[in-house]
Order: structure tokens, then C-alpha cells, then sequence
């Protein structure tokens, strides 16, 4: 295979992917991820969450989506070797409250938030992307904010909260808003101007760290990051290879049109924020604005056509497949597979189906026939 272009080559991938520890036989909540992680003790990639039912899956930097998936997969079948888990955005069966995990940081969390901290409940697939030299970084932040309402749509997995259908695609954004600093986040004018806004936070006390910067796209000062935070936690290692080779294809054609000499666009906020509440309503059914233009489409449409754009990036970064696999979620993703199978066999059938998915770094389980539609069935 030829050698990478340079202008992709050093976009590397991690993933972080928050999953939920539930007991093998009721599939309920089970506050006893510290024991858990006791058991895999000196194992990096798993850690705590603010959940005490909630486990991280950690990927180190990787060249490829296909390889950070492939951490992640084995991840996902190491813990199910010790514990129930599955993989959705939020637990479908859970209270609207949970039990935070113990220790000094999280009681400090609770004490800030009070009971916003413990109705926290939901899980995220969050993909970071080193993309080298601060200039290009920061162009290619501005100009990702305008596509995080994609990416919310095509990894939409969570219609259900406390055994009932919320009406949206994904209804964990709307919990994750009783914090602050979530959703569509601003445009950065400079990384001056950005330390600036963390200075000011920090004296204002609503920062006392630059990881509490929470929106849905963040640069990670840790990492050396964009840290994409928008989509949920996937049914299945195969789903979330589909959306990390989105995101990271998506970043690396972004740099490749930077490094050409365009001058990416930097969209208001509010006009993505309106894209992003139809990701979250309607998911893969709704529509979403031209944000120049005010033009609808359907956004199936929009994600197919953005798909095809995006496939000699997919390309050059060896995930071609991968990317395949994103275009299979913007026809047919989590949020419609957990309703179909709760419409035939409902809510608590469902959730068994997604305790069944979760290791699985292929196709389906075939847990029912109707998990996966016929394909001229995809769109409703």
C-alpha cells in the first residue's frame, strides 16, 4: 500500500468509551465498577467514572481507527469476561439517578452540583484526534464544530430512559445540559484568546481545571488533542468503529483542506445548535440546515453525501471499511435498533439485546431476526 501523505499520516486516534457494569442476570445498574477495576488492578485501559456503575474503555494513541477499535474490542471482552455491561448512551431500565462513584474528586463534583452530579447517567464515545501544528488545529476545531450535529445523529443510541421511549434519537444531551458547558461549543479567535477564557474561568471558580471545559468539542491541553465528545457509547465494537473512522476521517479531510490553502468555515453557533437539536430529536430521520444557506435535507442524505466526500481521506488513512461501516449507522443505527426490538419484544428483551452486542467485534448476535431490518426498511 502507498505510503500515507504527510498532510494525514501524523493524525493519530484514541478513544475513550464509557460503558455501564450491570448485573449478569437482571441487567440492572450494578454500583460496583470499583470492584471491578480492582480486578483488572495495573490493567490502563480501563478507569473510573463518575458513575459508580460506569467503567472507561481507554485506546492509546493509534494510527488507524481500525487499530484503536480493535483495542477497544478486546477492551469490551476482557470486562465482559468479569461483569455484565452494555453499550448505549443511557441505561434504558436505570433510575434518573445513580450512585457516584467514592473518593476525593467526585465528592467535590457532588458538592458543586448536587443532584444534577448523580442524574448524570449516561455514557459517551469520545474520539480524540492529534492534529499537528497550532494553526491547523485551530482552524480545524472552528470548522468541526459546524459537523458535531452529524456525528450526534449517526452515533444517536439512547431513545430510552427509566423503561420509557423519551421520543428522541438520543435523549443524553438533554441530560448532560443540567451542567454547565455542554453542547455546541464557541469558536476559538486564538489559542491566546483561548488560555485567556480557561484564565477566566479559573478565577471565576467554574473551572478549577481545563478539563471541566465540557462542550462536545474541546482541545485537550493533557493530550495535545480536539477531543470529539458528541456521540454515544455504541451498542457494539462494530458500531463504534464506524463512528471513530467518521470522526477521524473527518478531521484529517478538514486538515487536508487547510493544509490546501482554504480557509474553512467558521459557522455561529446557534445555527449549529439547531442542526445538533434535530440530531438529538430525530437522530438519522430528521433534517438538517445549510448553515449558509437555511436549505433542508434529510439528514440521511446529508450523511451519505458527506460519507462519499470523505472516502479518499478514508483512503489514505487505510479505514476505508470503517468508514463503510459509518455509512451502514446513517441508514440503520442504535437508536432505531433499540426501538424496533422494544416495539416487537419490548423494553427489558431489548436491553438483554444489548447485553449480548456488547462484546461483539463483528455483526450482529442474531438475538432476533427483526435486530436488523431488511434493507429496503432502513428509512422510515
Amino acid at each position: 500500500m502507498p505510503r500515507v501523505p504527510a498532510v494525514v499520516d501524523d493524525l493519530t486516534i484514541g478513544l475513550e468509551e464509557e460503558v455501564f457494569v450491570v448485573e449478569p442476570d437482571t441487567l440492572e445498574l450494578a454500583p460496583r465498577a470499583a470492584a471491578v477495576l480492582r480486578g483488572l488492578a495495573g490493567d490502563s485501559r480501563f478507569k473510573p467514572e463518575l458513575l459508580a456503575s460506569q467503567i472507561e474503555i481507554v485506546t492509546p494513541p493509534c494510527s488507524s481507527a481500525r487499530d484503536a477499535v480493535r483495542i477497544l474490542a478486546d477492551g469490551r471482552r476482557t470486562l465482559r469476561e468479569r461483569t455484565g455491561a452494555i453499550g448505549a448512551g443511557v441505561h434504558p431500565l436505570a433510575p434518573v439517578e445513580g450512585e457516584l462513584s467514592a473518593g476525593e474528586h467526585y465528592e467535590r463534583i457532588e458538592a458543586m452540583y448536587r443532584v444534577v452530579a448523580r442524574r448524570q447517567l449516561v455514557a459517551s464515545l469520545q474520539v480524540h484526534v492529534a492534529v499537528r501544528e497550532p494553526g491547523r488545529a485551530l482552524a480545524v476545531y472552528n470548522a468541526l464544530r459546524s459537523y458535531l450535529p452529524d456525528i450526534a445523529a449517526l452515533a444517536a443510541n439512547a431513545p430510552f430512559q427509566a423503561g420509557r421511549d423519551s421520543g428522541f434519537a438520543s435523549i443524553r444531551p438533554t441530560i448532560s445540559t443540567m451542567l454547565p458547558r455542554q453542547g455546541v461549543p464557541p469558536p476559538i479567535a486564538s489559542w491566546p484568546a483561548f488560555a485567556e477564557e480557561l484564565a477566566w474561568g479559573a478565577a471565576a471558580g467554574a473551572l478549577p481545571e481545563a478539563r471541566s471545559w465540557w462542550w462536545e468539542l474541546r482541545p485537550h491541553m493533557k493530550y495535545g488533542t480536539l477531543e470529539v465528545r458528541v456521540a454515544d457509547t455504541q451498542v457494539s465494537s462494530r458500531d463504534s468503529a464506524g463512528v471513530a473512522a467518521f470522526v477521524h476521517c473527518l478531521a484529517a479531510w478538514l486538515a487536508t483542506r487547510h493544509d490546501a490553502g482554504e480557509t474553512l468555515p467558521v459557522h455561529e453557533t446557534w445555527r449549529i445548535a439547531e442542526n445538533r437539536w434535530s440530531a438529538c430529536s430525530d437522530g438519522i430521520h430528521g433534517r438538517m440546515a445549510d448553515l449558509v444557506t437555511g436549505a433542508t435535507e434529510s439528514t440521511g442524505d446529508r450523511l451519505e453525501r458527506l460519507i462519499d466526500a470523505m472516502a479518499p481521506t478514508a483512503a489514505q488513512l487505510g479505514c476505508a471499511p470503517e468508514l463503510e461501516l459509518a455509512r451502514d449507522l446513517s441508514r440503520d443505527n442504535g437508536a432505531t435498533r433499540q426501538r424496533r426490538i422494544a416495539d416487537a419484544e419490548g423494553v427489558a428483551s431489548m436491553v438483554r439485546w444489548l447485553a449480548e452486542e456488547f462484546a461483539l467485534a463483528g455483526g450482529s448476535s442474531g438475538f432476533r431476526d427483526w435486530s436488523r431490518p431488511a434493507r429496503e426498511d432502513v428509512r422510515r
